[in-house]
């Protein structure tokens, strides 16, 4: 691998050279790669750079179809729920494709008292909300850590009803080792930052000033952060910045080079698509677009690589295109989603972008149960320190869905009993029944059926 001082252990030449001259495989060769994916241990990063230039519309169908059953076996239908948080839009970037950046002269900017903070909280914990993701623009200078924290405790204290955050990821500028030990004894669960573009060239033309332009201190974010001890780190690309197949590969390299370190890659991958934001002309014409056939080819390839990360989708795609990708390989997805700061209450301060599904989280849970998906808010493994390795040593024999699946139903049933609309509770209430059949261990399941008749009982946060 050739390294730089300004790209670090990502190889451009390898990717350039790879791209410019290897042909798509022969369907013999496609179709030994997913019988090998379908063992569920993943395949070589070399099997899927081999993938990666397939567009044959049949090969591309087998290579969904084999996504479908990965995510099936591992995930079954479960997926997690949670919803951002927005507590700053102050930035010191000029990031070309997001509505905070600094020269965004006609963005109304706000950055959100404990006391607004507790407000959103309590809006989201109303609509049943048990996981959030707190983002923040890089504008707040040296006191930006303390606040954060300071945010982490104001949202873990809030109790509305039955509700409360159990789950707090974060998605903040990156620190220094020192920072990231600060943030971890906040009890965040999974730190995320999105190289947004490995593509060197790209990435300076579209971070033209400010703390991010530092591509190598952003692209190095993750070691310091497991050199902290944060084990639960998720990357993401913003897809349309430059080609997807040079920012798979580049991705594949920063998931080899984490593993190589530290014995461990990324807890979750994000794959978002660049969406309009006002005051950022690029990302109404984004250089490379993705098309939704390139998109669906992205996330199955990621969950057949990666078998047991997570893929998160966002609310950045329509309902449609959700609704597609949970099938490919999607094992998380925000909901009722705001993307300014007191976007849940207020509504007044600008947002970093539009968002394609403008549903409340009731509306969406009652469109992934009527198709068979289970809801999830839970955060056991996070509590219990099932997490980094220990997560992966449960996951890769598959026990892990001894625990998820029945958690998952438990916190599905504390939403209906507490939440849900009448719609949404009588087709929620048939999927558990569902679900309950689908626990492999009897005994687990009688102990799932117990802990459902303590919820209707009025206790809550019952869990494996």
């Amino acid at each position: 691998m050739v390294l730089t001082k300004e790209t670090g252990f990502i190889d451009h030449e390898r990717i350039y050279n790879y791209l410019a001259n290897t042909k798509p495989p022969e369907k013999k060769e496609v179709e030994e790669i997913l019988a090998h994916a379908r063992e569920l241990k993943g395949i070589s990063f070399e099997e899927t750079e081999k993938l990666l230039l397939v567009e044959d519309n049949e090969l591309l169908e087998e290579i969904f179809q084999t996504a479908n059953y990965i995510k099936n076996e591992i995930y079954g239908k479960r997926l997690v729920l949670f919803a951002p948080l927005y507590v700053s839009n102050l930035c010191n970037n000029d990031c070309a494709y997001c509505g905070f950046r600094v020269s965004n002269r006609k963005l109304k900017r706000a950055t959100l008292t404990v006391e607004q903070v507790k407000k959103e909280v309590e809006e989201l914990v109303s609509e049943g909300h048990k996981r959030v993701l707190l983002v923040s623009g890089e504008g707040l200078g040296e006191t930006a850590l303390d606040y954060t924290v300071r945010c982490i405790d104001a949202i873990y204290s809030v109790k509305k009803g039955n509700g409360e955050i159990r789950r707090i990821n974060v998605n903040i500028a990156p620190l220094s080792v020192d920072g990231f030990k600060k943030l971890k004894a906040a009890k965040i669960g999974t730190y995320q930052l999105f190289q947004e573009t490995y593509h060197y060239p790209t990435y300076k033309k579209v971070h033209p000033r400010g703390p991010k332009s530092d591509y190598l201190y952003h692209l190095t974010a993750m070691d310091r952060a497991f050199q902290a001890g944060i084990d639960d780190v998720g990357v993401g690309i913003l897809f349309g910045l430059y080609d997807y197949k040079f920012e798979i590969l580049a991705l594949l390299q920063h998931i080899k080079h984490l593993e190589k370190e530290f014995g461990l890659g990324p807890h979750t991958i994000s794959v978002p698509r660049i969406e309009p934001a006002n005051g950022a002309p690029l990302s109404f014409e984004p250089p490379y677009p993705v098309s939704d056939r390139d998109f669906k080819k992205i996330i199955a390839l990621l969950r057949i690589t990666v078998p047991y990360t997570g893929i998160i989708l966002s609310t950045r795609e329509t309902p449609e295109m959700r609704r597609e990708a949970f099938s490919l390989g999607v094992s998380q997805i925000s909901a009722g989603s705001r993307t300014n700061p007191g976007g849940y209450t207020a509504k007044e301060a600008g947002e970093q972008f539009s968002l394609g599904d403008h549903r409340s989280i009731d509306e969406v849970i009652y469109d992934i149960s009527k198709m068979g998906y289970l809801p999830s808010f839970c955060t056991a493994c996070y509590r219990l320190g099932r997490t980094g390795l220990d997560f992966m040593d449960l996951a890769k024999p598959g026990l892990i869905k001894l625990y998820c699946l029945p958690n998952a139903i438990t916190t599905f049933k504390e939403y209906l009993v507490d939440y849900a609309s009448e719609k949404t509770k009588k087709v929620g209430e048939k999927l558990i029944e569902k679900m309950l059949k689908e626990i492999p261990s009897e005994k687990v399941r009688e102990k799932t059926i117990k802990y459902l008749k303590t919820i209707e009982n009025g206790e809550r946060d019952v869990y494996l």
